[in-house]
């Protein structure tokens, strides 16, 4: 799990937070806990953190905002972020749901575009917080051969709501974030470089009904994460999309 705080050059990353930071890290001793700063300033997908007198404070798990605090309030902090390991280890340790949030301070353009002034009203989309999305992503060999839209239509039709979408080519920062949970296995090099030969297809998904959890909705759909066992179940439907 990974605690950001995200900040502004004017007034800098909190000390007594950084501070804060260490002596948890510390504490807990667990290598699932990550920290990290982030200046809104020079990230155009938190731009609308700018101009804000408070830090904020996004939790992610498994690549996905599973909640956030503003205000340098040191004791909910650590309460939050004792809270939200133990989510994440039961989720990894047990199999339980994931379940992500949607800050209302973003919008969807702004996580999937970095801000971009050239898109369209179109593709921008809100996302309430009490509503749960997942990211997929169709791979560049499929982008390439123009199934894409074919495949969208099979996952609109399983019931899901594609609120944005993008075609993009991933870097490999991007691809080695993305796929960070692969880390250890063999073949997660040859997975980055694949997913950033050549343009994808980024969906942000949900399901049409806001109180129903897309995301083991959307394991359920594309299969078991063993890659073998997968095109054993499904051949027809896995291989297109991650």
């Amino acid at each position: 799990m990974s605690v950001v705080d995200v900040y502004q050059q004017w007034c800098g990353p909190c000390k007594a937070v950084v501070s804060l930071f260490r002596k948890i890290k510390n504490e807990l001793g667990d290598d699932l806990l990550h920290f990290a700063t982030a200046e809104a300033d020079g990230i155009e997908a938190l731009e609308k953190y700018r101009g804000k007198c408070e830090p904020t404070f996004l939790f992610y798990g498994g690549g996905e905002l599973v909640s956030f605090l503003r205000g340098p309030n040191a004791p909910l902090l650590q309460k939050i972020i004792q809270e939200e390991l133990s989510k994440e280890k039961n989720v990894l340790e047990h199999g339980a749901a994931r379940i992500a949030v949607r800050d209302e301070g973003l919008t969807v353009e702004d996580e999937l575009n970095g801000g971009s002034e050239d898109q369209t009203q179109d593709d921008a989309a809100s996302v309430p917080v009490t509503k749960s999305y997942t990211v997929a992503i169709i791979k560049p060999d499929v982008v390439a051969s123009g199934k894409s839209e074919e495949i969208i239509s099979k996952i609109q039709e399983a019931g899901f709501e594609i609120l944005a979408q993008k075609e993009q080519a991933l870097t490999e920062a991007e691809a080695q974030d993305f796929y960070h949970h692969k880390a250890r296995e063999s073949y997660f090099q040859e997975l980055v470089q694949f997913m950033s030969s050549g343009a994808s297809r980024v969906l942000l998904l949900s399901k049409a009904e806001a109180s129903q959890d897309v995301i083991p909705a959307w394991r359920e759909f594309i299969g078991p994460p063993d890659v073998e066992e997968a095109k054993r179940e499904q051949p027809d439907r896995y291989g297109n999309w991650i």
